[in-house]
């Protein structure tokens, strides 16, 4: 498969593993405390990104390209934004106000758009614009659950994080386009795992530390829930290596606008895996994250 067209496909097992590891995460949030929780993520899944990048050297009979010292900046700073951003939609529930966090952290569609135009150059065509505006809207339409979002839920302390969960999750995503452009390789694949490879390590690192100094007793824990957080970390994984195949191969915001199918396997999780009742205002707004979808595609392919 051409490098050019990669990016779907990898993009769709992305929005499925992140699923799948949403729903299995749910079975270890009784045991472990939020930033132990976090860890399982990378600490289990920084061997599988190892084994991936050693496995595709292999199978390709390549080496790893010379890394700068400006790439691991960017990897480092992918990390440390990708945990500030699951650390603020955390914050966001914590108001009590699931909704409005919810619904505003899922436009970092719109927000990747924007951001990936400012500061790489990215274009897209009024066709997959129009397609990430009504899948932003479904998906807030989900988020919301039936209720009805208000003005006043916009300047809410929920929905500025819920806001910044957002701006987090696309700087995570800019930070790793931008280091797969600066790894000296014409080989993106190659680029997104070493990219993979080192944004994990720099994750265990910064929130192993802060396990470690804060909430030194969440440690066993960790361990001791290997099982199930072994499968978190493996699908964690498997779904950043697929994420950043996609944010390396094709524009950023495109992959976030495709990527929210990730809602309509979520609920699927949720009805069937987790055995959670279907609430009110999903099936349109499932309609218009597909609607959504397609346009997107339509315009970017």
């Amino acid at each position: 498969m051409s490098g050019t067209m990669i990016w779907l496909p990898a993009t769709f097992l992305a929005a499925l593993f992140q699923a799948w590891r949403t729903a299995v995460q749910q079975r270890v949030r009784a045991e472990l405390s939020v930033n132990a929780a976090g860890l399982v993520r990378y600490l289990y899944g920084l061997p599988v990104g190892i084994v991936l990048l050693l496995g595709y050297l292999g199978w390709r009979g390549a080496t790893i390209p010379p890394i700068s010292p400006y790439f691991l900046m960017l990897c480092v700073a992918a990390g440390l934004a990708q945990i500030i951003g699951t650390n603020l939609l955390l914050l966001a529930f914590g108001y009590r106000n699931y909704v409005a966090g919810t619904a505003f952290a899922k436009t970092e569609a719109i927000q990747g758009a924007l951001l990936a135009f400012l500061l790489l150059g990215e274009r897209l065509s009024w066709l997959t614009l129009g397609g990430i505006a009504v899948g932003v809207a479904g998906v807030m339409i989900v988020a919301a659950g039936g209720q009805r979002l208000r003005l006043s839920d916009m300047v809410q302390p929920a929905a500025l994080c819920g806001l910044g969960a957002g701006l987090g999750f696309t700087m995570t995503s800019i930070f790793v386009k931008a280091a797969s452009l600066e790894l000296a390789s014409a080989d993106k694949m190659l680029a997104a795992l070493v990219a993979l490879v080192v944004v994990q390590a720099g994750q265990t690192l910064m929130q192993g530390s802060y396990v470690a100094w804060r909430e030194r007793e969440q440690l066993p824990r960790v361990f001791a829930t290997w099982r199930t957080s072994g499968q978190v970390g493996l699908l964690a994984a498997l779904g950043s290596a697929c994420w950043f195949t996609g944010f390396a191969t094709a524009p950023v915001a495109l992959v976030r606008a495709v990527g929210q199918v990730e809602v309509i396997l979520t609920l699927g999780f949720s009805r069937f895996y987790l055995r959670e009742a279907r609430k009110p205002g999903e099936v349109p707004g499932l309609l218009l994250v597909g609607l959504g979808v397609v346009l997107a595609l339509t315009g970017g392919l």
